[in-house]
């Protein structure tokens, strides 16, 4: 593989960035979106997207395919026959600052409504109420390059930060409290991030039992997957005052069926699946993770951002 052959489904501008990596790869664009697993025989490298269409794809068969490079952090998506006998590397982190902003961002307009508190004439001038970051309980039940790029802007408001995580905490990074449920995340925090990946395990995790033990009032953020949450029951608890808010940047099914209540419930906030947009540094890091990462393979050498198809990310 010292020139390998690379297939590559993002634009001709990191086609261009490929082929002049120092192995001097073949690059071959395919930018058939609607069927982007007609693949030519010889690929050993594969860069490519989220395609709704992959989640189509018939069973296929590359003896020679050796690496994929995703650029979405999540894998669900993907056949499984791509993902099997391989080595697959994912976009881990790169819009975790933008996705980060939208989490700070719905906190602070539930804090400090100031679109409510507008005044427009000498009728309405009077007193408002805000809350607050300061002092309150900010938790994360996940916590990868999401999470940990959330904790960081919210310890900067001084808030205090609760964490739970599938894995092992090999180091406890400063300010946070780990728990070992997502139960005792819920029952302490002011406001909870799902910023865990959607797996068999944690497909509507969220459910009557979890939000049994929220916090009263507690404001619920999702920008994982709509697949975590069991949406009829996130109702159920918004509307007995269990939760306060409910912001929710992904859903299941994604969009909402036409009559779904939660387009609008006055205690949902809904946008559609774009808190990770904004600006454009993670089209940089992808593109040096990618180059990173082929001249690891070439090498013999680890790959960052490994998949472990065990855990599903």
């Amino acid at each position: 593989m010292q020139s390998p052959v690379i297939v590559n489904q993002i634009d001709e501008d990191f086609g261009r960035i490929l082929a002049a990596h120092p192995s001097a790869p073949r690059v071959i664009d395919h930018f058939d979106r609607a069927r982007p697993w007609d693949l030519p025989q010889e690929t050993e490298v594969l860069v490519t997207r989220a395609f709704r269409s992959w989640a189509e794809a018939p069973q296929m068969d590359f003896p020679h395919l050796k690496w994929v490079q995703t650029f979405s952090a999540g894998i669900e998506i993907y056949p499984d026959w791509l993902m099997r006998d391989r080595v697959v590397t994912n976009g881990r982190g790169l819009t975790a600052p933008q996705i980060a902003e939208y989490v700070m961002a719905a906190m602070l307009l539930v804090e400090k409504d100031i679109f409510a508190a507008r005044t427009t004439s000498l009728d309405d001038w009077g007193t408002r109420v805000f809350g607050t970051l300061e002092g309150k309980t900010l938790g994360l039940i996940g916590y990868g390059a999401i999470g940990d790029a959330v904790a960081k802007r919210a310890r900067a408001f001084d808030m205090r930060v609760l964490a739970t995580r599938r894995g092992v905490w090999e180091a406890v990074p400063e300010g946070i409290t780990p728990c070992a449920t997502a139960e005792e995340v819920m029952a302490g925090s002011d406001h909870v991030v799902l910023a865990m990946p959607h797996t068999p395990e944690t497909e509507a995790m969220v459910n009557d039992d979890l939000l049994s033990h929220a916090k009263p009032g507690l404001h619920l953020i999702n920008v994982a997957r709509g697949a975590l949450v069991d949406q009829a029951a996130l109702l159920r608890a918004l509307d007995a005052g269990r939760l306060g808010k409910a912001t929710l940047d992904v859903t299941y099914p994604e969009p909402p069926e036409a009559d779904d209540p939660i387009w609008t419930h006055p205690k949902v906030l809904l946008t559609p699946h774009e808190s990770y947009k904004g600006g454009t540094a993670e089209r940089g890091r992808f593109e040096q993770k990618t180059l990173n990462n082929l001249s690891a393979l070439l090498a013999d050498a680890p790959l960052s951002d490994v998949v472990n198809l065990a855990r599903g990310y």
